[in-house]
């Protein structure tokens, strides 16, 4: 019969929660940074105004400019003069949201997001009800 292990041992063995008080690591920040962004960019209006569009190409160049990962604005702003906002409308909006995360995720690595089913995703939920479950 194996000895019981000093309480010590016991708690330094049990997984690490972390605080939910504690300031967010990049890729949360990163995670949470896309779900806003994709999310306005799918209640954009689809005929927005002139001063909604201004307003709106005004928002991404300042986002780009303060957010809070150096290389993430450099990145951001450069890719952001040389593909300004799509801000026609909203499905123009959202696809260049879209467009935007992928090019980052190629940087990254990362798999792109398939930008034929943004509204599902970002808005309505998907065709399979599954969202609306709880």
């Amino acid at each position: 019969m194996a000895a019981a292990k000093p309480k010590e041992e016991e708690e330094e063995e049990e997984e690490c929660v972390p605080r939910s008080d504690c300031p967010v690591d990049k890729e949360d920040l990163g995670r949470q940074t896309w779900t806003f962004l994709h999310t306005m960019a799918a209640y954009f209006p689809d005929k927005p105004t002139e001063c909604e569009q201004e307003s709106m190409e005004k928002f991404m160049q300042l986002f780009a400019r303060f957010y809070p990962c150096s290389q993430c604005t450099e990145d951001l702003k450069a890719e952001i003069k040389k593909n300004p906002p799509d801000v026609t409308n909203g499905c123009e909006f959202a696809q260049w949201m879209c467009r935007l995360h992928n090019s980052v995720n190629r940087k990254m690595g990362k798999a792109e997001y398939d930008c034929r089913i943004i509204d599902e995703r970002w808005r309505d939920g998907w065709r399979d009800g599954s969202c609306d479950a709880c």
